[in-house]
């Protein structure tokens, strides 16, 4: 059982080497891509050691056991614990998406519902943020058009983790997040107390590590200037600072004018459109290889409603995993990870059963 650990043990051992190379961390492109395949193997290899200390334990008690009773005493538990950590190792095993490890660029976007609309995804916003905070990843607003009292009509979030494990990536956790998201709730500004239906669409896309994981030429690209109408300053409305890049082969449009110059709204848009290019390539490849395993949980339709947020009920519920529970005033300030958490297990059950129940 788990005879392809041995394979990965070997690998582990030659990334180790690479780690130790004087120029490794020269590359930080390559620096990255090993380390997160260091952390990654590293987790694995931890739980087929303790796997292979547990069953070499729970042998050595069994043989014991016909002439010691403290031995057969001890055989249940530890039978227990070899099973625990068998499931451990089998989901380990699981193949990891490629871009689990990496940050990530949210999109969030007001969409039926108006008024209301545009404050339940300040709303989405600023759970994002909290969530962020808790697990000690950095976040940073590129773009955002504000509506009246106090929404936003679009918002463009940039989000950064802390560690080399891919398990602990940002991509990891938020690319379930993608798809419709519904509230139900009295609004602001309903003065007979009914409760109404609005919604409002997430988007998230893996950041590209470096530009050169996807180049683009310029001649790919048409690029349109034009005055900034939002926040930015004493050059609102007086310079051309807005930028407006069009990937001609793909037809991604990015607009970029919360920057004060023109250079600054082009490296901004440039960074939002490979994030949205190098989705698009594995989309693609998703679609062309039919025999690739695509994900129940984690969609790329923006018109999939994925979960609803009831306020009068303090309910939280996701439509792909069954979870619900009531706590949404905890989860509007952040305390997202159980919803997460089924997302990534109902992902991993899927894989697991495809993979035939066995992951060795």
């Amino acid at each position: 059982m788990f005879e392809s650990v041995e394979t990965l043990i070997i690998e582990h051992d030659e990334l180790q080497e690479q780690l130790a190379e004087p120029g490794l961390h020269s590359d930080p492109a390559r620096s990255k891509r090993v380390n997160r395949r260091y952390a990654e193997l590293s987790r694995i290899i931890a739980a087929y050691r303790e796997w292979q200390q547990l069953t070499e334990d729970l042998a050595a008690a069994t043989e014991m056991a016909s002439e010691d009773a403290s031995f057969a005493a001890e055989v249940p538990g530890m039978e227990e614990s070899l099973a625990v950590a068998t499931e451990k190792l089998r989901r380990l095993l699981i193949p990891r998406d490629p871009n689990d490890g990496r940050d990530v660029i949210m999109e969030i976007k007001m969409g039926e519902g108006g008024a209301e609309s545009a404050l339940f995804a300040a709303d989405l916003l600023r759970m994002y943020l909290h969530y962020a905070e808790g697990k000690k990843w950095k976040t940073e607003i590129i773009e955002q058009t504000s509506s009246d009292l106090g929404g936003i009509k679009d918002v463009q979030l940039a989000i950064k983790g802390s560690s080399n494990d891919p398990a602990q990536g940002v991509w990891a956790h938020l690319k379930y997040e993608g798809g419709v998201h519904r509230v139900q709730r009295v609004p602001a500004t309903e003065s007979q107390g009914r409760i109404h239906t609005s919604a409002a669409g997430v988007l998230v896309y893996p950041e590209v590590d470096e530009p050169e994981e996807v180049p683009i030429s310029p001649n790919d690209l048409k690029i349109d200037v034009y005055r900034s109408s939002g926040p930015g300053g004493q050059s609102v409305n007086t310079t051309d600072s807005a930028v407006r890049i069009t990937h001609l082969p793909t037809g991604i449009v990015v607009a970029m004018q919360n920057e004060k110059s023109q250079l600054q709204n082009r490296e901004a848009g440039m960074r939002v459109l490979r994030a949205r290019v190098l989705a698009r390539q594995q989309e693609e490849i998703d679609a062309a290889a039919s025999a690739v395993r695509k994900s129940q949980i984690r969609t790329m339709d923006r018109s999939e409603r994925i979960r609803t947020y009831n306020f009068p009920e303090n309910r939280i519920a996701d439509h792909r995993t069954g979870y619900k529970a009531y706590n949404l005033d905890a989860v509007m300030n952040g305390a997202l990870e159980p919803v997460v958490e089924s997302c990534i297990s109902a992902d991993e059950e899927t894989q697991l059963q495809e993979l035939g129940g066995t992951a060795d």
